[in-house]
């Protein structure tokens, strides 16, 4: 049940549409569907935290994930599936035509009608090398559904720092920045020192040998000395996608007028700027 189910509840209630005591049994019995005796199903997880549920789809069969994803669209949530198979993949293409694949990402999403808004918030997703584009493609994709502004830059690691410095502009307007890298995991500490804003740092598994699969870089990150950086686990661009997302959505949301500011992260306010860029903020500026 989201806040505009809720609201609608509410109403029949003062209505008289609908007894107190059915009000009482369907909010009891909204906070989670069962799902085939397989998935109990979140439906509050929009209102607490401003966010649906998302769905591994690691470890689960084509037939359980669709299942739940069918949930969650029944209830106006739309729903996005991480660490996709590509036997996975193809069942929820022809499951659900109008969904979207990531191929390199391994995700699949199906928007909700919050998507077609203007965008709020400003994230810029950063790769060290393109071998960390599976992991920044999660990233990305995960921003894209708080329904901020997402860019991408790809391959400016420290081998090559003039890359990176050449992209400065693009990571100076945006509210929060998720950076990806593998071998030493050093690029974080370097972007922290030249923005203020949030770095969150996703260390990737990518390396030799002493790499000990993303230990390295996990260990190099969270001795950072960059003041602004915080790390999430080995190849987690969920998880970095989703707290960038969630800070750049406030930093966007505070800078709306305070009467759709005060709607919060689960209303999805629509801008009143056409497009992506947001009223009193310029959009994040392309750069060759």
């Amino acid at each position: 049940m989201d806040p505009d189910e809720l609201t609608h509840l509410l109403d029949a209630v003062a209505a008289g549409a609908l007894s107190t005591a059915d009000a009482v049994l369907r909010i009891r019995t909204q906070p989670y569907v069962d799902a085939g005796g397989f998935a109990k199903v979140d439906l509050h997880r929009r209102v607490r935290c401003g966010f649906p549920e998302v769905i591994f789809g690691q470890g689960k069969t084509a037939e359980q994930i669709e299942a739940i994803l069918r949930t969650l669209i029944t209830h106006g949530q739309g729903g996005l599936v991480t660490r996709v198979e590509p036997a996975a993949a193809a069942h929820l293409r022809s499951a659900f035509p109008g969904g979207q694949y990531n191929q390199v990402g391994r995700t699949f999403r199906v928007e909700s009608a919050e998507a077609a808004d203007a965008k709020v918030g400003r994230v810029v997703v950063v790769t060290a090398g393109t071998s960390d584009l599976p992991v920044a493609e999660e990233a990305r994709v995960t921003a894209e559904v708080w329904n901020c502004e997402v860019a991408l830059v790809a391959d400016v690691g420290v081998a090559g720092l003039h890359r990176l410095l050449h992209q400065l502009p693009r990571l100076g307007h945006a509210d929060a920045l998720v950076v990806v890298a593998g071998m030493e995991g050093a690029l974080p500490s370097v972007v922290g020192g030249l923005v203020d804003c949030p770095v969150i740092a996703v260390p990737t598994s990518i390396g030799y040998g002493a790499h000990f699969h993303g230990l390295a870089a996990l260990l190099g990150m969270l001795n950072s000395c960059a003041s602004n950086v915080v790390v999430v686990n080995i190849d987690a661009g969920f998880n970095g996608g989703y707290v960038a997302g969630l800070i750049a959505r406030r930093a966007g949301l505070a800078r709306l007028p305070s009467t759709a500011a005060a709607t919060g992260p689960a209303q999805h306010p629509v801008a009143a700027a056409a497009g992506s860029e947001e009223p009193g903020g310029a959009a994040i500026p392309a750069v060759d």
